[in-house]
């Protein structure tokens, strides 16, 4: 395997005809290996970057290479290595499931002999192989979305690109299609980029992450040290028995009661965890469980998003 990124791409811009500019002069490199999360709000560019890279359309300006294949000037080579699950279901209703992926098979010149049994190692790994024989209209919502991921990989792409792929879904089901995914990834080193609104999904799985916001990259960096840079955070303890006393912390930012048995703490960077739980049992409270209020990352996703809008409210104010 080539020791090329799994995507580059160079100075990425696209401008519609109604002078709407979507991307403007992106670069960004995907290294082999891992899970990569590609995050921004609606219309921050995302979907016009993978129809790029997918070829439903020419950018106004840069390059894309997959691999170190140029997709503009080797397309056919370059897409030999790309797999695309997108947001909505595009393959026909009325095909059988296997079928699907025999046909996908064949766009990349692979006999049907030879995609049969890499379709029912797909379908049966993605629970979907006693479907096999049933129109793709008759699936559920969520064996719908399976079959999307398996036709994506039936080629046996090295660099996979989910967009928004358990939109949608039940969590239990979640689980089981991360759970495939990870092992595609570790037993085929299949690069697997990942657009999601379930921002605890990026931050469990990625080690990588890229924030797009109004057709730039504002954040390009390892989630660890991204993560590092929340200095706040509100953790709730579940307490067994109500507060007979009034409750006294010291060394937090903010304690609040929402009910009787629920307890916020919000602690600063430097302020000690450690320390609340100590201060709660010397007070004779019991703690039954302990959460995060809200995903870490989340948090830093609309601290980064309210930024910029407020900048470019400024910028209206002051006429620019």
């Amino acid at each position: 395997m080539s020791e090329a990124p799994a995507l580059t791409i160079k100075n990425l811009s696209k401008t519609y005809d109604n002078g709407f500019s979507a991307l403007k002069g992106v670069d960004l490199t995907v290294p082999q290996g891992g899970f990569f999360a590609l995050l921004g709000p609606n219309g921050a560019g995302k979907s016009t970057m993978i129809g790029i890279i997918s070829s439903l359309f020419k950018p106004t300006t840069g390059s894309v290479h997959i691999f170190g294949n140029d997709l503009l000037e080797n397309p056919s080579v370059a897409k030999q290595y790309l797999g695309v699950v997108p947001q909505e279901f595009n393959f026909n209703m009325f095909e059988k499931v296997e079928d699907i992926l025999i046909t996908q098979a064949g766009y990349f010149g692979i006999s049907a002999k030879e995609a049969k049994p890499r379709a029912e190692r797909l379908l049966t790994a993605l629970g979907l192989w006693d479907k096999r024989d049933s129109m793709s209209r008759e699936l559920s919502g969520g064996m719908k979305r399976r079959l999307m991921i398996a036709r994506a990989l039936i080629h046996k792409p090295k660099l996979l690109i989910l967009d928004e792929p358990t939109a949608g879904v039940d969590i239990e089901l979640r689980r089981s299609m991360w759970e495939f995914m990870q092992q595609i990834n570790i037993e085929e080193n299949t690069t697997i980029i990942l657009t999601t609104h379930y921002l605890e999904e990026a931050e469990q799985l990625c080690k990588r992450i890229a924030i797009l916001d109004h057709g730039e990259i504002r954040i390009n960096t390892d989630m660890k040290d991204l993560l590092a840079q929340l200095s706040v955070e509100t953790f709730v303890f579940d307490i067994s028995t109500p507060l007979e006393h009034p409750l006294q912390l010291t060394g937090v930012t903010e304690v609040t009661q929402p009910d009787d048995f629920t307890l916020e703490v919000t602690l600063t960077e430097g302020e000690s965890l450690n320390g609340v739980f100590a201060q709660l049992s010397e007070q004779g409270i019991t703690i039954a469980s302990m959460r995060n209020k809200s995903n870490r990352l989340e948090e830093l996703f609309m601290r980064l998003v309210d930024k910029n809008i407020q900048n470019g409210d400024s910028m209206k104010e002051s006429g620019l």
